[in-house]
């Protein structure tokens, strides 16, 4: 059965060129023009997989609202912003929005695909990830579940997005090891992903606020500077 995925733009031609590309590769689309009408699609598709959300929208609820308001509703719904070129990364994404990943305008079809279809993967298991029966991992406060994709700071469950999950897992199937963001990159977002390495920075910031006692001082996920991150839970 095909996934449902939610396009989120209120230019028409653009809307357009979205979902034709995305029929065409086999997804099952809802369109939206406005926030307003997004929460409407949310909330009578409870089945939708996935998200593209334009940032600049009409009406008061703009793309990161309502990026904050599916991630509060569905944790696991893959959602990829689309920005223009002038705004950054960080506005783009928004520590406390929650998006998996962003396409900056004007992108190509085999882009566009490539970063639907490798997000969509990831939320299977993919990634060159294989299943397994329910390993637990446990280092210091943290007991992280492969089975039920979930991890438990003093027990208790710590939120994470889909790509937070595979970060933590990465991290702590590898501690005390020095991990660059090439290498962070390329084994959570995979080979095609066509992004660059800010998004790995991006996702680091927002998992210390989620999981360090003191953000500023963080103990678990230390910055080996010039290079990338290390676990030292």
């Amino acid at each position: 059965m095909p996934q449902k995925l939610l396009v989120l733009e209120d230019e028409e031609s653009i809307r357009s060129f979205v979902v034709i590309n995305l029929k065409r590769a086999g997804y099952d689309v809802v369109e939206a023009g406005t926030g307003e009408e997004a929460m409407r699609c949310i909330e009578s598709h409870p089945d939708l997989r996935l998200a593209l959300l334009d940032i600049m929208l009409p009406g008061e609820l703009d793309g990161l609202e309502v990026c904050r308001r599916l991630r509060a509703l569905r944790p696991g719904t893959g959602i990829i912003m689309l920005t223009a070129k002038t705004q950054e990364l960080d506005k783009v994404t928004g520590l406390v929005s929650g998006a998996d990943d962003y396409i900056t305008k004007p992108f190509s079809p085999t882009e566009l695909i490539a970063r639907v279809d490798a997000l969509s993967r990831r939320l299977g298991g993919g990634g060159g990830e294989t299943p397994d029966s329910g390993v637990a991992l446990q280092s210091g406060p943290f007991t992280l579940s492969t089975r039920n994709r979930s991890l438990e700071k003093n027990g208790v469950k710590v939120k994470l997005t889909q790509v937070e999950f595979s970060i933590v897992k990465l991290f702590m199937e590898n501690p005390e090891r020095a991990l660059s963001r090439e290498e962070i990159l390329l084994r959570v977002w995979g080979e095609d992903y066509l992004g660059d390495l800010k998004i790995v920075d991006v996702n680091i910031r927002r998992l210390r606020i989620k999981i360090e006692d003191d953000t500023a001082n963080p103990a678990f996920i230390t910055t080996v500077w010039g290079y990338g991150y290390k676990w030292g839970g």
